[in-house]
């Protein structure tokens, strides 16, 4: 018997495997040209780009201490002047008060004569001479009382000056603590960016990095030597002109050296030996920002101390330091002269002479000899 069933259509089937295939060639595809221009990683610095930045970060942070050598000397200062200022402020108040009381004491004193006029005194007198001679102290006591009004006023007046004089002071005291402050977060924060940059070394890396500082100590140490033979070459043409014009004029000068040197020079040269000898005695001791001794230095607080043990006291800073003395070449360099680096003048050292200096070189290192070349040179002072 024949189905009388209507037959079925055929469906129509849409593969899910075939579509999420399709999404996922298309993400590939997509990611895949992604990948393609995104900006490729910035490169890691060579060792010799990581010394420089090392070597750059250690001079922003000298500058930095010298900013803070004179934050710290004007807030010392500062504070001894507001300590001052108080004081007087305090003295003129108590003066203040003296006249205060003696004012008081002549209103009360006119309250109690309920301050009479002159023609009821004289009718009031016994006799002329009476009123003449009271006439005469009421005349002395109104002198005596406009003197101390004048005298309060006087006082009242000094007082405000001084205490807006303490004000100023204070507020200057004030901007020089936040400038200590500020310069000494600017020296912690150069510092620690230079210990993050060498903790991120290798072993590898640190091994090349001494290789690279060897190799500029011994360049520095080269150029030392060719201006210590310089040095001597022109030390001895000298001498040998002085002897040479000692005999042709019959004189036993040459004896005595070249016979230029004035009493002036041999005093510096005297000096500068003193402060040469007391930075010699303190090589191995550390390096500190802002530190001025005995147990440790920066670079400044070593020649201060120095020249101090040689009789002259030189600012704190190497900004004001290198406008003390008399400036001289470095050809001409003696020992005890200070040498400062960099342009913004930010290191200082002592010269010992045959191109080398003591110095406090930075932190983390101590106290040492080393060539005058190791940095570039600023220039060069004498004090004294």
């Amino acid at each position: 018997m024949a189905s009388h069933r209507k037959p079925r259509a055929p469906m129509r089937v849409t593969s899910p495997a075939v579509g999420f295939t399709t999404v996922a060639l298309a993400s590939v595809t997509l990611l895949s040209a992604q990948s393609a221009t995104a900006a490729p990683s910035a490169p890691q610095p060579s060792i010799e780009e990581v010394r420089k930045k090392v070597d750059d970060l250690y001079r922003q942070a000298g500058s930095a201490t010298q900013e803070y050598n004179r934050a710290k000397d004007s807030t010392a200062d500062q504070q001894d002047k507001v300590d001052a200022l108080l004081e007087e402020a305090a003295q003129r108040a108590e003066k203040v008060n003296e006249a205060r009381r003696a004012l008081g004491n002549y209103a009360a004193a006119q309250y109690r004569t309920g301050g009479l006029a002159s023609s009821m005194t004289f009718f009031l007198a016994d006799d002329p001479q009476s009123y003449f001679d009271q006439d005469q102290l009421m005349k002395r006591r109104s002198g005596q009382q406009e003197k101390a009004v004048s005298d309060f006023r006087t006082q009242q007046l000094a007082a405000a000056e001084k205490r807006t004089e303490a004000t100023k002071s204070l507020e200057a005291l004030t901007a020089s603590q936040e400038d200590l402050r500020t310069s000494k977060q600017t020296v912690q924060n150069k510092l620690a960016e230079a210990r993050t940059l060498l903790s991120k070394l290798t072993a590898e890396e640190k091994a090349r990095l001494a290789e690279l500082e060897r190799k500029k100590e011994a360049e520095a140490k080269k150029k030392a030597e060719k201006l210590a033979a310089e040095q001597a070459a022109a030390s001895k043409a000298a001498a040998d002109k002085a002897a040479a014009e000692a005999a042709a004029s019959g004189s036993d000068t040459a004896t005595t050296g070249t016979g230029t040197s004035t009493g002036s020079t041999t005093a510096a040269s005297s000096k500068g030996a003193k402060a040469l000898a007391f930075a010699e005695s303190q090589i191995g001791k550390p390096y500190v920002w802002g530190a001025t001794g005995p147990a440790s230095y920066d670079c400044s607080g070593l020649t201060q101390a120095a020249w101090r043990e040689a009789g002259v006291d030189l600012p704190r800073t190497t900004w004001d330091q290198v406008n003390v003395g008399t400036r001289v070449a470095t050809a001409d360099l003696q020992p005890g002269d200070l040498i400062f680096f960099y342009d913004d003048i930010s290191h200082v050292g002592i010269y010992k002479g045959d191109g080398m200096m003591v110095h406090a070189p930075k932190p983390g290192a101590y106290v040492r000899e080393e060539s005058i070349y190791y940095m570039p040179i600023y220039g060069s002072v004498r004090p004294g």
